[in-house]
């Protein structure tokens, strides 16, 4: 048994989480929880440290201070052994996707098969990378080059190559950056109904909010290194506090907000 089917509690907890670089503090005593099959959204301006915290959750960092479980485990004192088993059931989805350039769509989905599932078959590595790519709406994209995919068509196949190895936790970096406005809704459209389907936890980093507002469960705001509010859309949508609402009303949106409060 695994440790995602052990663990029954919040699948992510960080404690007075602490972490800087060259002399600057980016997290400063950051909590912050993930429960079970819940989308939580992190929101806040450019470097407030919403990157650093997701890295920390895969031990890509190692804070300076604090505790971060994942799966009721402390990521922090795992050696490196278990924090590999421990990154097999959590996904990261950078904002690049970062595909593999000299690699064919099959090829970039077969390769984290065959280091993480060295059971499969290879009929059952095929089997594996069709549904993923039909999850992603994109089985026709099965021998192109990554040269070949528009820029949302590789946001799909990174995402069809997170899920690929049925990870209970998914981390998302901004995932519809760079993205025009319909494609950034169908990536975000399509993140929430993976989460249904495939029952997932997920951290989604953004500061797209019509993506927010499409996926979000719960929303945590950071500013100055710790979280500043938590709530869900409507608590923050609510919400006169003037940092807050920046985020939500455009200048003249607010202008009018405060002219009928």
């Amino acid at each position: 048994m695994n440790a995602k089917e052990e663990h029954t509690g919040n699948v992510v907890e960080i404690n007075d989480l602490h972490i800087g670089f060259g002399g600057n503090e980016i997290l400063k005593g950051l909590d912050l929880t993930l429960a079970k099959q819940e989308n939580l959204v992190v929101l806040g301006k450019s470097g407030t440290g919403k990157s650093v915290t997701i890295k920390c959750i895969v031990g890509l960092l190692r804070p300076d201070s604090g505790s971060v479980k994942v799966f009721g485990k402390e990521i922090t004192a795992m050696k490196k052994s278990e924090l590999d088993d421990t990154r097999k059931d959590v996904g990261f989805l950078f904002q690049s996707g970062a595909l593999y350039d000299s690699m064919t769509v099959r090829e970039n989905l077969e390769f984290p098969l065959r280091r993480i599932r060295k059971e499969l078959s290879e009929e059952e590595i095929e089997r594996k990378v069709v549904e993923a790519l039909e999850n992603v709406s994109l089985p026709d994209a099965i021998d192109k080059m990554p040269s070949e995919l528009s820029g949302g068509m590789r946001k799909r196949v990174g995402l069809a190559r997170t899920i690929i190895v049925d990870p209970e936790i998914i981390l998302y970096d901004e995932p519809t950056t760079g993205l025009d406005p319909i494609t950034s809704d169908e990536i975000s459209q399509l993140i929430l109904e993976l989460q249904k389907k495939l029952k997932t936890s997920s951290i989604i980093i953004t500061h797209d909010i019509e993506c927010a507002k499409t996926v979000a469960d719960r929303i945590v705001m950071l500013k100055d290194g710790k979280v500043y509010k938590d709530g869900t859309l409507e608590d923050f949508v609510d919400d006169d506090d003037e940092f807050v609402s920046s985020f939500f009303y455009s200048p003249n949106q607010l202008k009018t907000k405060k002219q009928k409060s």
